[in-house]
């Protein structure tokens, strides 16, 4: 969602996500002509007061018809600047910074009991890791020492054997250098795990800062590269050995940059999917030492891997031998301090900000105890999970959102079962998926054991390094054994939600299920138009372009005719067009073929929430509420859950990176293909949030 998480490995879960991005045109003037029941009037003739919908939010002198976002959030977007410590501020933000202060007092309250709690347990473990984080006196007095060992074993390496030996090294510290050697479910055989091996290792996190020659890309390039110097800097070089680095690690990067896939290339599944014999993988990339490193791994069993892209191991395998060894210690040594960059003295963690502002816009770093709060939750997630459900998650609450989500199934099932372009054999392999859905809600059943992490109050860098390695070695032991369809990807206070096409499952953490997207006091359109489309969202991403991939089971299997599969194509190209054709900024369009799947599940999303709505009030009076009928509430929902406005410099990086369209566009989008929308505010058919019936999208 809102920080945009990457996901380890790519062929877990489809996100709902935040793309947070507004408009920097101005808001579009009335077009009296383009609406013949302005919502306006309507307010007027309020007589019952609503929750859920702030009205205040509204600027009704933009038409619905225009602009659907600037008319439903432009008084907040005037009203609302982004705060300097942020590269975008939303609805979003403002229910993470709530939910913020509800997690900063159990992390207060747990460190400050810490010290008395049992040894080993998870209020020990919990209360140490952010008391640890918090101490900035201690931090700076410890220094890069807890480094030290992990610096002289990169120092140490002398042959390509070393080598091999300190990239293994690097995978369970997790420092991203050369990418990801990890265990995941076997994407056709869903019930194994597998191992795989997927690209990675650019400190700019994507190969078009390396490869493109626009403005944008320069300046980052040029911010990298000030980072790299002043960093080598801090590790004691002098100015011409950090500069002479500098360009060593740029080299290094910029190859692996060119041997690198596209986001759009990793989105197809099945050209990710290369499993071969540890045997024939060695062959293929000799260099790369593959059954040592898995032996270092506790991966030694292992007789196949599943390799994502192969010409970017070849590459690599091709660098291990031609690039010098001292190169590749000065590479790994730049990985293993910018990885760990925010758990050193400030010096260190100043100059990570400083190219962050360039990336992301932000005018001044947030508050510490906001990063420690999200560093406790990355490494402790369900420790610290179990503190905060018994805080802030009642029970109700998880069966009501249940209650939604089997609303929301019951639509969808009507949706397929209606379908005039989809024959009945796809139909029932279709239905055969979406009634084997899994859903989790709130937390796990079963909680993650800690006990053989340690964490303690000496240093939190060390933490830092502990939970790390912890974190990989549960990762790799669930090689050989049963899948476990219990885990979750996400922890308790996330505000996010998923799909995971492998598990054929939809999650939403209790983060998520707090207004603006639930509210139990807000009335059914409030709530179908919130967390409604957001469970409708997870649920089409089952059947977007990349799920629809993988059958009831969560093997990647082709169950559709060749004929529909032709027909789904054509109707997702259509989606592109439309995404493709939004420009958030000058010279600046969404890439409609990323943003793809995202797009999809809002439009199925929102396409099922407002059926199961229309099934919920069936037989209810439909009073007005804050001047507006159902439908308009609906709909109102949906656009102040997307309120948002980004710098331009974030945004730019969104464009080039996120799978989620801005927010603007997700707000419009699917509106200009429904017709309920165009009836719910009197849109006429010359509108600009309407499109001629040939050019609606309409799949799910």
């Amino acid at each position: 969602m809102k920080n945009r998480n990457t996901i380890t490995l790519a062929i877990v879960a489809a996100g709902l996500s935040l793309a947070s991005c507004s408009s920097s045109k101005p808001a579009a003037t009335v077009d009296s002509a383009a609406t013949t029941a302005p919502a306006t009037a309507a307010a007027e003739e309020a007589t019952v007061k609503g929750v859920g919908i702030a009205v205040a939010n509204i600027d009704p002198s933009v038409s619905p018809c225009d602009d659907f976002f600037q008319y439903a959030n432009g008084n907040w977007l005037k009203n609302n600047p982004i705060p300097p410590a942020e590269s975008s501020w939303g609805s979003f933000d403002v229910l993470s910074d709530n939910n913020l202060a509800v997690m900063r007092q159990i992390l207060e309250e747990a460190a400050s009991k810490s010290q008395s709690a049992a040894k080993g347990s998870n209020d020990q473990k919990v209360g140490d890791y952010f008391a640890t984080g918090m101490d900035t006196m201690a931090i700076e007095k410890i220094g890069i020492a807890p480094l030290k060992p992990e610096l002289d074993r990169i120092a140490a390496v002398k042959t390509l054997k070393d080598l091999q030996t300190a990239l293994a090294r690097q995978q369970k510290l997790q420092t991203g250098a050369l990418g990801f050697v990890g265990v995941g479910q076997d994407d056709k055989i869903s019930t194994q795990y597998a191992v795989f091996l997927y690209q990675g290792g650019l400190g700019m996190g994507d190969r078009d800062y390396y490869l493109k020659n626009d403005t944008r890309s320069k300046t980052v390039r040029a911010a990298y590269r000030t980072y790299l110097t002043n960093m080598f800097k801090l590790l004691g070089d002098n100015a011409a050995t950090a500069s002479k680095n500098t360009e060593t690690v740029m080299r290094i990067e910029t190859r692996l940059a060119k041997a690198s896939k596209t986001r759009v290339e990793l989105r197809d599944p099945n050209a990710n999917y290369n499993k071969m014999t540890v045997a024939q993988a060695n062959q293929q990339f000799p260099n790369l030492g593959l059954t040592g490193l898995l032996g270092q791994l506790n991966l030694a069993p292992a007789k196949e891997v599943i390799v994502g892209q192969p010409v970017f191991f070849k590459e690599v395998s091709t660098m291990l031998k031609t690039e010098p060894v001292a190169d590749w210690k000065t590479y790994m040594r730049w990985h293993l301090v910018t990885s760990v960059a925010p758990a050193l003295p400030k010096a260190y963690d100043q100059e990570s900000f400083r190219f962050t502002q360039v990336l992301r816009g932000a005018k001044q770093q947030q508050p510490r105890w906001k990063r420690m709060i999200r560093s406790t939750d990355n490494s402790l997630g369900e420790a610290f999970g179990q503190l905060y459900v018994d805080k802030a998650f009642p029970p109700e609450a998880k069966q009501k959102a249940l209650n939604l989500v089997n609303n929301l199934k019951a639509a969808f099932e009507e949706h397929i079962k209606s379908l005039d372009w989809m024959s009945a054999a796809t139909k029932e392999q279709a239905l055969k998926k979406l009634n084997a859905f899994t859903v989790k809600i709130g937390y796990p059943d079963k909680w993650k054991d800690y006990s053989a992490l340690t964490i303690s109050r000496d240093s939190y860098l060390q933490n830092v390094l502990n939970a790390r390695q912890w974190s990989y070695n549960d990762n790799v032991k669930k090689y050989g054994k049963p899948v476990d369809r219990t885990e979750w990807g996400m922890t308790p206070p996330t505000v996010n939600a998923y799909y995971n096409p492998s598990m054929n499952e939809i999650v939403f953490p209790a983060g998520i299920l707090q207004p603006p997207f639930f509210d139990p006091n807000a009335d059914d359109a409030v709530n179908y138009g919130g967390i409604g489309a957001v469970i409708g969202h997870e649920m089409t991403h089952g059947f977007d372009d990349q799920g629809r991939q993988y059958d009831a089971e969560g093997n990647l299997k082709d169950w559709w005719t060749k004929e529909d599969a032709a027909k789904f194509t054509q109707r997702a190209a259509l989606v592109d067009e439309q995404f493709s054709a939004f420009s958030p900024l000058d010279s600046v369009y969404v890439n409609g073929k990323l943003t793809m799947g995202e797009n999809l599940a809002d439009l199925g999303g929102l396409n099922i929430a407002y059926t199961a709505m229309q099934k919920a009030m069936a037989g209810k009076p439909k009073t007005k509420i804050d001047g507006f009928t159902t439908d308009q509430r609906f709909f109102l929902s949906w656009a102040q859950i997307w309120r948002n406005t980004s710098r331009p410099e974030y945004l730019r990086q969104l464009i080039l990176t996120d799978p989620h369209s801005p927010e603007q566009f997700r707000t419009n989008g699917p509106l200009q293909n429904m017709p309920q929308f165009y009836e719910a505010f009197g849109c006429k058919e010359d509108a600009k949030m309407a499109r001629a019936q040939a050019k609606r999208a309409r799949i799910w």
